[in-house]
């Protein structure tokens, strides 16, 4: 007989019953029932029940173990009696009599319950991590982590893709967030940085000859952590292919994350193709390029409204004549909501950093009421109706400033009220493409050309767009993909040309010998011959939280850090000796201590 076990704790059936079996695993629960005792043995696999009666003589080492406590049991497998069969569990059928039993390894005083479903405070679950791992819910979450990524794996290599791994010390780069650096050893006084992503190698892979590439590629950046994104380190799915349109690339990857979503949830999922909305339309109708296309509320532009004859409402007159504009949120059948509802969002609006929100309700008859119906005629009403789509019953909110900010703050108040209201679909998957990115915007601040997204992309029209359009209208062939309102990833069809990118960084104040200095691995590359190419990077982590239901990416994550980027179980980031300080080449100079307040006696 095998020395741990013959059988897992999740496999025995009706089938086994009267066979010597042999389990391990974890004491899950015991409990003593008079003249028995009940022993819950877990494993990964499942829970078996074991048995022991009181005048057996190992009962009194049995009864003392502990929670958690690793052992094996050698017994019997019996029929549990009629009225004790457990349909909850795949061996509720059946108990195991135990004959005989081992401590493999005793477990301490727990410093957090495994079993139930209150666990404790994020720094005890991440301190003892090992133990909170044990828990049903993080043993169901981590193995679909597992199964989605061998999901993913096999629709990238059934479409052709052939997976590479991509260097982790690399030289640091511009994507956005802060590097972590690596000091040289051999290079005193220079460092390498881990990848913010595979971005060039990636695309150098598509120069050297290699046709469709993808990687589980784990990204390092170090910013501040989020609900759903954590600090320090995640992984994406990794993508690229030549000799490819837009189009190629959305048709790749649609049946891989619509069959993923299919495949582990019973939610409803938008087939493929999915919508196209262009970045300009996203900002108007939703105030975001992620659109949750769960909230049908649309976002309605009524300047030319607020400008018609008649209309005395000076506060959007006025800044109307300074550029701003206004936007019409819907409000379905809140017309009749008492007053509470609508204080409720305008201090809730206050609390944005707005003066707050103006609105009209109008009544069963469709007559305009509200704080500031009386400054629009009954001739601009019905053309704010009319533009906007709602009619009696339903109200209408406002929101006035500048482009940028209303439609920022616009798209909070259709989330808002799509989440008051619960207008959201429930049980679904909504995924879009957000498309025709700007390639650059000007900075308020300083009035300078700045990339917007991605300062590899391919302008659209190329060499002669750059040359004769105001960078503030050149589109770029840039996508995003997203689901429910959260960015999976971003993607660009590349500029695979050297020409084309010196011309692109120029315009946003590079000149050609910082490019150079830059990125000079790749314009060599370029200027040997480049096939068009493209790709994007959907996030795993965010994809296994949306299919697990999790609102923090911790839930689905084995070792996450806090929110402070401190790993508490592993205890880092941790001090270094002198010596390795000083094989590094380094000297610490640390930000001074803040003064202590000191008490004295007196």
């Amino acid at each position: 007989m095998h020395p741990y076990r013959t059988h897992t704790c999740g496999e025995l059936r009706r089938n086994h019953i009267g066979q010597e079996v042999k389990l391990s695993g974890w004491v899950h629960r015991k409990r003593d029932h008079g003249n028995l005792l009940f022993v819950d043995l877990r494993d990964q696999y499942g829970v078996t029940q074991c048995v022991i009666e009181t005048d057996t003589p190992i009962f009194r080492e049995v009864e003392g173990v502990r929670l958690e406590s690793v052992i094996t049991v050698i017994g019997k497998t019996v029929a549990r009696p009629a009225d004790t069969v457990n349909v909850k569990l795949s061996t509720g059928q059946i108990e195991v009599a135990i004959v005989s039993f081992a401590v493999e390894s005793p477990a301490e005083t727990l410093p957090m319950q495994v079993v139930g479903n209150q666990p404790p405070g994020e720094d005890i679950r991440l301190r003892y991590r090992f133990l909170d791992l044990r828990r049903e819910k993080m043993q169901h979450n981590i193995r679909l982590r597992s199964a989605v990524i061998t999901s993913i794996r096999n629709r990238m290599t059934k479409q052709g893709f052939m997976e590479f791994q991509t260097p982790i010390l690399t030289s640091s780069s511009p994507e956005g967030a802060r590097d972590y650096l690596v000091p040289s050893r051999l290079h005193p006084g220079q460092f390498y940085a881990l990848p913010q992503a595979p971005q060039q190698f990636k695309q150098l892979i598509m120069v050297s000859g290699f046709d469709r590439y993808f990687q589980i590629a784990p990204c390092f950046r170090d910013e501040d952590a989020r609900a759903d994104r954590s600090p320090g380190e995640f992984y994406q799915l990794d993508m690229e292919m030549a000799f490819v349109t837009q189009e190629d690339v959305f048709s790749a990857i649609e049946p891989v994350l619509h069959g993923i979503f299919e495949e582990f949830t019973q939610w409803t999922v938008t087939p493929p193709p999915f919508p196209q909305i262009p970045f300009r339309e996203a900002m108007l109708l939703y105030g975001t390029d992620k659109p949750d296309l769960r909230n049908p509320l649309k976002i309605t532009d009524v300047t030319e409204c607020f400008t018609m004859e008649g209309v005395i409402f000076n506060a959007f007159r006025k800044a109307i004549s300074t550029g701003a504009v206004v936007r019409a949120i819907p409000g379905p059948n809140t017309a009749n909501q008492p007053r509470s509802f609508f204080d409720k969002l305008n201090e809730w609006a206050r609390n944005e950093g707005t003066p707050g929100l103006g609105y009209i309700t109008f009544d069963d008859t469709g007559k305009g009421k509200g704080p500031i119906a009386k400054f629009i005629p009954e001739t601009a009403q019905n053309q704010i109706k009319k533009k906007t789509g709602v009619g009696a019953g339903d109200s209408i909110f406002f929101v006035c400033d500048q482009p940028k900010a209303a439609a920022t703050f616009a798209g909070l108040v259709r989330t808002r009220l799509g989440t008051d209201l619960e207008l959201l679909e429930k049980n679904s998957y909504r995924l879009c493409w957000t498309v025709d990115f700007p390639m650059y915007e000007r900075n308020e601040e300083t009035g300078e050309i700045e990339f917007s997204h991605n300062p590899f992309s391919m302008p659209q029209g190329g060499l002669e767009a750059l040359e004769s359009t105001d960078p503030v209208d050149l589109l770029a062939y840039q996508y995003d993909i997203v689901c429910n309102g959260v960015e999976l990833s971003s993607g660009a069809i590349r500029n695979h040309r050297a020409d084309i990118m010196l011309r692109a960084f120029s315009i946003a104040g590079y000149n050609a010998d910082a490019v150079e200095a830059k990125f000079g691995g790749m314009l060599r590359a370029f200027r040997f011959g480049a096939p068009p190419h493209g790709g994007l990077a959907p996030g795993i982590d965010r994809i296994i939280m949306l299919i697990a239901d999790e609102p923090n990416i911790r839930e689905i994550t084995l070792f996450p850090m806090n929110q402070q980027a401190q790993d508490l179980m592993m205890e880092a980031p941790n001090k270094v000796s002198e010596r390795q300080l000083k094989d590094l080449h380094l000297r610490l100079a640390l930000p001074p201590r803040p003064k202590e307040n000191l008490k004295t006696n007196r």
